[in-house]
């Protein structure tokens, strides 16, 4: 066993020690590899038989093939970050720069994120970014090229030896959760910085660095520098991990115009799939004009039918309105929720309606609001309102905790934070049962039991961070709906 051990060789190893050992971990096979084959010989067949073994490796390891059609199909596979020492790393010097109000307590954090972990785990397949990062950085050719991509792109060439000198699953851990500044000059030893490359304090937040449409992953184009590592590694798991089927779209490569390129910002929160033909998105202080400009040049490339596109402005402030999704989610075929003071009264927020067909632009008009073109389009939809209807303040007070920011499990299943009252409140009036997480998992409850369900989690820490479960959450694939 001393030849180099490339990338097609390191999943074939995976395999052959969890067929032979019955290894089911990661961490287990990282550690224990070079040891197992040093000592047995039974992996000797497996490696003579690489090419083989490898294609059938990867037709029995379940790969997803993306697809979301809808925001509210039942949720077959979902991407997550367990949010770790990341966030511990914060400080109040810091908070600011890190796109948070507030320093976060990781056991309080950890203690919320476990019950909505727990509740995805018994509807659908999950997979952790951390797994997924780790194991493509096995492959010694990817690991130089991420390293290399976020070194130059943060202006930290000096550190690349040093990071190469990581394995996968401490250089996973150390991309994620900040790699200290090593004061070995004067220069270094001065400086105020404790980190060369900054923790990612909002990777738990996997929403916006990618998003699937249709059977397209979409790499975010973040609207700040601290978040930019976030899409690279998000881009570089997507293309090098065998688990993924699905066409990738970059702004940054994909991109034909300068304009776009030099001046787009697109992130997850803002896009919502409200049909097939017909996406929301939302253009403020993380998504521009011009990131909406390549998602329709992306859809006209298709040449597919007509396709509506739903444009929201929003809000430069408070700091609650960075996306569409804190203002506006979708929990049913006929149900949204909805911050009513943007959404739905007269304000100077504009509300436009693009149609495209067959490669070109049909029509760009301004609507009344959202729902007076879905509707106008073939729905049906009734709002909830986010506080509940009739007290501004309330309204206010909630959105700010992210009541308006749903995930659904499935049509009419949805799990959000208990914390808001009045939200709840108008949930249930509209027929919606509400349980908490913790008894639905004590109780081994079924979600196919009720016709329209909400989930609650705590969320007085996470919220306290911007966002709500659809924030915390990628899906990869949904099941396709009858409309």
């Amino acid at each position: 066993m001393n030849k180099k051990i490339n990338r097609q060789d390191h999943f074939v190893i995976k395999f052959a020690i969890q067929s032979a050992f019955k290894v089911t971990t990661f961490c287990e096979i990282v550690i224990n590899y070079k040891r197992i084959f040093n000592n047995c010989t039974v992996f000797i067949p497996y490696i003579c038989n690489r090419d083989l073994l490898f294609k059938f490796y990867c037709k029995t390891m379940e790969k997803i093939k993306v697809d979301v059609l809808s925001e509210i199909g039942k949720l077959e596979c979902v991407l997550i970050h367990t949010p770790g020492q990341e966030v511990e790393n914060m400080t109040p010097e810091s908070v600011h720069r890190a796109l948070y109000s507030d320093i976060l307590n990781l056991s309080a954090v950890t203690e919320e994120y476990i019950q909505l972990k727990d509740i995805l785990q018994k509807i659908a397949r999950v997979v952790e970014v951390k797994t997924l990062l780790t194991e493509i950085l096995i492959d010694e050719g990817i690991k130089e090229n991420l390293i290399r991509d976020i070194c130059e792109q943060e202006n930290v060439t000096s550190e690349i030896p040093r990071l190469l000198d990581n394995p996968a699953e401490i250089l996973s851990r150390k991309l994620i959760e900040g790699v200290v500044l090593p004061k070995d000059n004067l220069t270094k030893f001065i400086s105020k910085n404790r980190y060369s490359l900054q923790p990612l304090h909002n990777f738990l937040f996997t929403r916006d660095a990618s998003m699937s449409l249709w059977d397209n992953l979409i790499i975010g184009k973040m609207a700040s520098h601290v978040r930019e590592r976030e899409p690279l590694i998000m881009e570089a798991i997507f293309k090098e991990h065998p688990f993924f089927s699905a066409n990738i779209f970059n702004p940054v490569r994909n991109s034909r115009d300068t304009t776009i390129l030099n001046k787009a910002t697109l992130e997850g929160g803002d896009l919502l799939v409200a049909r097939e033909d017909v996406i929301l998105v939302g253009t403020g202080i993380r998504t521009s004009t011009e990131g909406i400009d390549f998602l329709i040049e992306m859809i006209k490339e298709k040449k597919s039918g007509l396709k509506h596109l739903i444009v929201q402005e929003l809000p430069s402030e408070p700091e609650s309105f960075i996306h569409l999704d804190m203002t506006f989610t979708f929990l049913d075929r006929n149900f949204c929720i909805l911050y009513e003071p943007l959404i739905l009264r007269k304000n100077r927020y504009q509300t436009i309606h693009i149609q495209i067909d067959n490669g070109k632009v049909k029509g760009i008009k301004e609507e009344d609001n959202i729902l007076q073109v879905m509707n106008s389009i073939g729905f049906d939809i009734k709002p909830v309102y986010c506080g509940g209807k009739g007290d501004p303040l309330l309204m206010e007070r909630e959105q700010w905790h992210s009541a308006a920011n749903f995930l659904a499990l499935a049509p009419g299943k949805v799990i959000g934070y208990e914390r808001n009252d009045y939200t709840l409140e108008d949930l249930n009036k509209n027929g919606f049962e509400i349980i908490k997480a913790a008894d639905f998992i004590r109780d081994d409850l079924n979600i196919d039991d009720y016709k329209r369900l909400v989930i609650t989690i705590p969320g007085s820490e996470m919220a306290r961070g911007g966002g709500g479960p659809r924030c915390l959450t990628m899906p990869l694939r949904r099941q396709r709906i009858e409309w």
